[in-house]
């Protein structure tokens, strides 16, 4: 078993940034892909980045180059900094990860970005 605990969500004006952090810890053999989803209000879970033990990244179009994403595989933990932040950027963001062949997901932390 994975459980996976993030933090640093908060509120934020429009063009401010944010830092979200998660860690992983049980029993970890090994995490391939580690990554951050959101869902806001009303809308269905959403990828935001991902990234590879290997530290090939994927982001969402909408979050690309303002969005970054980084892991250190020795801690086995992910960070997400998020800058220019907007509006639409207002969603539970939750922590993923992949290891041998199954899905894990942290609780969530909020972000809202006001106007």
């Amino acid at each position: 078993q994975v459980q996976l605990v993030e933090s640093g969500g908060g509120k934020v004006q429009a063009g401010g940034s944010l830092r979200l952090s998660c860690a992983a810890s049980g029993t970890i053999f090994s995490i391939n892909v580690m990554g951050w989803y959101r869902q806001a209000p009303g809308k269905q879970r959403e990828l935001v980045a991902t990234i590879t033990s290997a530290g090939y990244t994927n982001y969402a179009h909408s979050v690309k180059d303002r969005f970054t994403i980084s892991r250190d595989n020795a801690k086995n933990t992910v960070s997400l900094q998020m800058n220019s932040l907007k509006p639409e950027d207002t969603a539970v963001y939750y922590c993923a990860a992949s290891s041998l062949g199954r899905d894990y997901w942290g609780q969530g932390t909020q972000v809202t970005v006001s106007s």
